[in-house]
């Protein structure tokens, strides 16, 4: 349940078309309801703006398809992340609206037209082509968050000619999301040509001496570009849902 529904819910109430019972009933498993194997947050959605997001990877089938169960029981949309082809296979076994993202690794369920709340454009930048999971990823989330988004991979800065041939595209965004391995210098380059929140994304692609990652997030953490953060090691995810919130209008 979002604000708009919560608003709908109690003018009906108000104006005699709902009965208080059955309101009440509505509003039963607010701000949580306990199913077992989880807790499911009803709250989230009207304290942040986006229902509970699930995290595939460490769960069964049989789990996630619980939690799937209880959140579009309320009409939520959707978002699984980190979710294996096997598992989002069963899924869709189960629920054939259910549309898997191979790329990012994400499974979503559009249940009520996605609302456009962002004011302006997220562009995801990938620096690689072996970045591009992470990039989808975030993708994903931001699309599903209400934001336009677009996407430009594989212009990284060992031929930095082919970013500079998107200037216009960059310099259009509200936030960018940059995601880089080897030595992560590409968000430094992206924050030192725009005016607009950088948010650079570590990934765990790189030789022995990238150490999964943590060269391109140290590199990162030390950009001489003003304006550039950074989420933790391959989480397009937590890069996608900062930069939503940057986006949306008051």
């Amino acid at each position: 349940m979002d604000i708009k529904d919560l608003k709908t819910l109690l003018n009906n109430v108000k104006n005699g078309d709902l009965e208080i019972e059955e309101a009440m009933e509505r509003l039963r498993h607010l701000p949580f309801e306990q199913i077992g194997c989880a807790n499911i947050d009803h709250h989230r959605e009207l304290r942040q703006g986006f229902p509970e997001v699930i995290l595939g990877e460490y769960k069964s089938a049989g789990q996630i398809e619980q939690i799937l169960v209880a959140l579009l029981d309320k009409g939520n949309n959707v978002l699984v992340t980190r979710l294996s082809s096997e598992k989002a296979q069963c899924l869709q076994d189960k629920f054939p609206a259910a549309r898997y993202h191979a790329d990012a690794r994400c499974l979503t369920i559009e249940q009520k037209e996605v609302e456009l709340l962002g004011k302006g454009k997220i562009l995801v930048i990938s620096a690689g082509t072996s970045d591009i999971s992470v990039a989808a990823e975030a993708v994903v989330t931001a699309a599903i968050m209400g934001n336009e988004v677009e996407h430009i991979y594989d212009v990284g800065v060992a031929g930095i000619h082919r970013l500079l041939a998107h200037r216009e595209r960059l310099f259009s965004a509200s936030v960018l999301i940059v995601v880089a391995g080897m030595e992560g210098a590409l968000p430094s380059v992206v924050g030192g040509m725009v005016k607009r929140p950088v948010i650079a994304v570590p990934t765990s692609v790189g030789y022995g001496a990238s150490f999964g990652g943590i060269a391109a997030l140290l590199g990162m953490l030390n950009s001489c570009a003003s304006g550039v953060t950074v989420v933790n090691i391959d989480n397009g995810f937590g890069a996608a849902y900062a930069a939503s919130l940057m986006n949306r209008e008051a």
